[in-house]
């Protein structure tokens, strides 16, 4: 069911937020943000903090794991869609990035991969954990659903497009997923991918799973900021390429230094800002 969170103005945060010094011009109205995927409590937060500065201001949140986040704002149902990826047909800034982390169980003994490995496993070429100096065991694959933008990003960066056997098990929230990979029997079998904040979140409270480095690179957030860790996403606002002010405050506020660091709460923030 698709969750509408109204954002009402006036919710009292802790602490001050404002616009940065150069935005004077009061703004007014509303907006609707759709998603789909595991950014839903960041926007949440950044939503309260514009309504906060912007009285005159509310944010209705569209969010659903099956949801088509463009669609609804080429419908007019929505006027930011958040994605991991550009579409030339709308307007599109970036406010972050999120790491993409290869997900197995703890007790899984493979040590790394190389990204190209990463595409033979989630492409069916590799299919035992054996063959890449791990457990003498079959890999069970999850997939996430078609329209999320981390698997759009995942199989992009991979070069496996719609070559993900239909054999994978599909779940979409990260919670989920986790579950599933803890629960799997045999535990040494199951591998996934996922936002990398929520696995360092899961890994760091001691839920039985790791992330895998990739290309000898730990995924971490100062690797993902400048590129090191080659698999990641970035978070995008996509809108309408028609002007829109209160759509452009919401952005500047997102690029400020207090929105950035709503966003460093859970994802990586903008070089620079």
């Amino acid at each position: 069911m698709i969750a509408r969170l109204l954002l009402a103005c006036g919710i009292i945060l802790m602490g001050e937020v404002s616009l940065p010094p150069s935005s004077h011009a009061e703004v007014s109205g509303s907006l609707v943000i759709a998603g789909n995927g595991p950014e839903l409590n960041t926007l949440e937060s950044l939503a309260r903090a514009f309504e906060k500065a912007n009285p005159r201001t509310y944010i209705d949140l569209l969010w659903d794991d099956s949801s088509k986040p463009l669609e609804l704002v080429k419908s007019g149902q929505a006027q930011i869609a958040i994605t991991g990826a550009e579409d030339p047909a709308f307007a599109a800034r970036q406010i972050g990035w999120d790491g993409i982390g290869i997900l197995v169980h703890l007790s899984n003994f493979t040590k790394e991969l190389t990204k190209q490995q990463v595409a033979d496993i989630f492409s069916g070429a590799v299919k035992e954990w054996s063959e890449l100096g791990g457990p003498d065991t079959k890999i069970l694959l999850i997939n996430r659903p078609r329209n999320q933008n981390i698997r759009d990003a995942f199989e992009t960066q991979l070069g496996i497009t719609g070559k993900i056997p239909d054999s994978a098990k599909v779940i979409g929230g990260d919670e989920k997923v986790v579950k599933t990979v803890v629960g799997t029997l045999p535990p040494l079998s199951a591998v996934a991918y996922i936002s990398m904040s929520t696995g360092l979140s899961v890994v760091s409270t001691g839920v039985a799973v790791r992330l895998l480095p990739v290309d000898n690179v730990e995924p971490q957030a100062p690797t993902v900021r400048d590129g090191r860790y080659p698999l990641r996403r970035p978070i995008l606002i996509l809108s309408k390429k028609e002007p829109n002010p209160l759509i452009e405050a919401f952005v500047q506020f997102a690029l400020s230094p207090p929105g950035q660091a709503i966003i460093a709460e859970t994802y990586i923030p903008m070089p620079g800002q």
